[in-house]
């Protein structure tokens, strides 16, 4: 008998656990579901920007005991980010839920902020790291002040080729996916870009640190290459950051992996909204001295050919 009746309590406190956890798996799923705004997480090099999305994902959902395929077309979660970053690259990335999604274009034109790493003396297909090298020219003429003079030069309303490897298109195509398929691609005419700053931090040959503040459709790639050119030699991508976003910054507002939790994004959701206010009448000002600069028409897809939401290649 008293066996029978410490099991009966067991079943009831076993019972009520799952109650509990059924209980706080609705409220996680309930308060997930009511997500809507903006906010932003930090990147590391190695995944794509859409990688970076579905990993968030997947841990909200686990987090709030809901399943889905990530191929279906109709998502019970809706997620997108506001602007690529490449593979290599790491910072700041701008991440929209829910009704949020819709807020995601304006990051597109808002200004932006890298440092990045060039090094001279070698160009590659990609213009960055990832690629081969096609091309190496001496480097040992190239003196700081020389440098400092050339970033004038691509300060202020610049003219800018894209890269190939990108994703504009052309006949319905991404030119890195004819590149890579070994067909012949004409870069795109040269467009116009806003640089706000530009400022060298570090210069130890071959490499070169910069201080980039842009509005969108820039390549900071196509900038290292540009350098190179004006200074008689070549030049590459080693390293890129993107240290702000819009409002968004690296140290005080990038969420890393482990925050990546529904209560912490819901925090930096609402302490995001008065920055966006900040923002939207800081843009305002900053677009009236930009807006004869079309936006960028690049597509929505990361260089990997992976669809996002509103994002666009911009490194």
């Amino acid at each position: 008998m008293k066996t029978c009746v410490i099991t009966a309590r067991l079943l009831v406190r076993v019972h009520n656990c799952r109650s509990m956890a059924a209980s706080t798996s609705l409220q996680k799923a309930t308060k997930l579901q009511s997500l809507n705004g903006v906010f932003a997480v930090y990147k590391k090099e190695g995944p794509t920007s859409a990688d970076v999305l579905n990993t968030l994902k997947l841990k909200l959902l686990e987090e709030a005991g809901m399943e889905q395929n990530l191929k279906r077309k109709k998502q019970i979660l809706k997620v997108g980010h506001g602007g690529t970053l490449d593979n290599s690259a790491s910072g700041v990335l701008v991440v929209g839920i829910g009704k949020g999604t819709k807020m995601l274009s304006n990051m597109l034109k808002g200004s932006k902020k890298y440092t990045t790493v060039g090094e001279f003396g070698k160009t590659t297909d990609t213009l960055d790291a990832t690629g081969k090298v096609t091309e190496e020219l001496s480097y040992d003429h190239i003196k700081k002040d020389d440098l400092i003079k050339i970033l004038k030069k691509f300060s202020g309303n610049i003219m800018q080729v894209p890269p190939l490897y990108s994703a504009l298109k052309k006949d319905g195509q991404r030119l890195s996916v004819l590149v890579k398929k070994g067909l012949p691609v004409e870069a795109k005419p040269a467009r116009p870009v806003m640089v706000f700053n530009l400022e060298l931090q570090n210069f130890s040959l071959p490499l070169f640190t910069l201080d980039i503040e842009c509005g969108g459709g820039f390549y900071v790639r196509s900038l290292v290459s540009d350098i190179g050119k004006e200074l008689s030699s070549c030049a590459h991508v080693k390293n890129l950051i993107r240290t702000k976003q819009g409002p968004f910054t690296l140290e005080e507002h990038a969420l890393h992996e482990d925050k990546w939790t529904i209560d912490a994004i819901a925090e930096s959701i609402q302490a995001g909204i008065p920055l966006l206010t900040e923002e939207s009448s800081a843009k305002k000002i900053k677009l009236d001295t930009t807006s004869d600069i079309p936006q960028s028409d690049e597509s929505n897809v990361d260089r990997e050919g992976t669809k996002n939401i509103e994002g666009k290649v911009e490194t």
